[in-house]
């Protein structure tokens, strides 16, 4: 008889043709909505499945884990970022994690210029003006921003969406630097134009412009904090594409309202939808929806990387993009 089909569960909607393809090679449960699981619902999904995939919403925790059972063999994240699951619980419970690394890079990297750009040049400042029909014509002093050839570029965080991003500040003119836990190799140093800064807080005192680039991990939970915020010059900006819990929110709201930091471009938030509310009244920040990675091209490849992690896994062999938690 030929072996029973492979049990995925799927927690959110995903592109069309990738649920297609899963349909036709495993017993998928799909979703009809898009709403966020709870963690009952994610824990009894996990009891009944043999491949869960998950995503940035799904929070997954030793508990749940535990409370899972014993089918779960395999968690193919569908995305880069594996912060929301307890990798270390999971492979001592036997259960792989895989993830979808590079995906992301090239869309998270353009939505980052787009929010320097957006900030240094107050494009949003300009489009209420435009939208409110208030604009009576050009004039030499109104909505003046900032150059960005010639700035400092300080880039916390160089991998691939780090390195990404120093590619297309050169293009603009920046002068680029980084901070990293490790330095770059000297060829790729010089291909990029980059400066490696061993200490953030000298970094970050300098720069014009600061973009996170960071995973969120124990050693990067507020490496942004009040202390190292006040280091920044007062016309500096700082733009977030990675995790939100890198920046101490709080401590940059309170800079950014006294006008302690010039500008802010945010897609993503320290306690996830729940944003500080004084956020959203200033002029001197752009929030987005976490969309950095929002393409249709970058979604598909997304999905043919869960594809192929659930089956390689399916035929016997190590999904090609597990995640080793000694690597995390």
């Amino acid at each position: 008889m030929p072996a029973q089909p492979l049990s995925v569960v799927v927690t959110r909607r995903l592109p069309e043709p990738v649920e297609a393809r899963m349909a036709e090679l495993f017993d998928v449960k799909l979703r009809s909505d898009d709403l966020p699981w709870t963690k009952t619902q994610l824990t009894e999904a996990m009891k009944s499945a043999d491949v869960l995939v998950p995503t940035v919403t799904d929070k997954i925790d030793a508990n749940m884990l535990a409370a899972a059972g014993d089918r779960l063999k395999l968690i193919a994240n569908y995305g880069a970022g594996i912060d929301h699951i307890d990798v270390h619980t999971a492979r001592q419970r036997g259960v792989l994690v895989s993830n979808t690394p590079g995906t992301v890079t090239e869309d998270t990297a353009d939505m980052t210029m787009a929010l320097i750009l957006a900030v240094t040049r107050r494009i949003p400042e300009g489009l209420a003006v435009m939208q409110s029909g208030r604009w009576d014509g050009w004039a030499p002093t109104a909505l003046l921003g900032r150059r960005l050839a010639g700035s400092r570029l300080g880039i916390l965080g160089m991998g691939r969406i780090g390195q990404a991003v120093a590619r297309r500040a050169a293009v603009f003119g920046c002068q680029v630097h980084y901070h990293n836990r490790k330095r770059l190799r000297p060829e790729i140093e010089q291909e990029l134009g980059a400066t490696y800064w061993e200490s953030l807080d000298q970094m970050v005192a300098r720069m014009d412009i600061i973009s996170i680039n960071a995973p969120h991990t124990p050693s990067t939970f507020h490496l942004m904090n009040a202390r190292r915020l006040k280091l920044m010059k007062p016309e500096a900006v700082i733009v977030n594409t990675s995790r939100g819990e890198v920046i101490d929110e709080n401590a940059l709201t309170r800079m950014l309202r006294a006008g302690e930091i010039a500008g802010a471009g945010l897609d993503v938030y320290e306690h996830g939808t729940a944003i500080n509310p004084r956020l959203r009244d200033l002029n001197n920040v752009v929030l987005l929806p976490h969309m950095g990675s929002a393409t249709g091209e970058g979604r598909l490849e997304m999905g043919e990387k869960v594809l192929i992690n659930i089956k390689t896994f399916d035929d016997g062999h190590r999904p090609p993009d597990l995640v080793v938690p000694g690597m995390l």
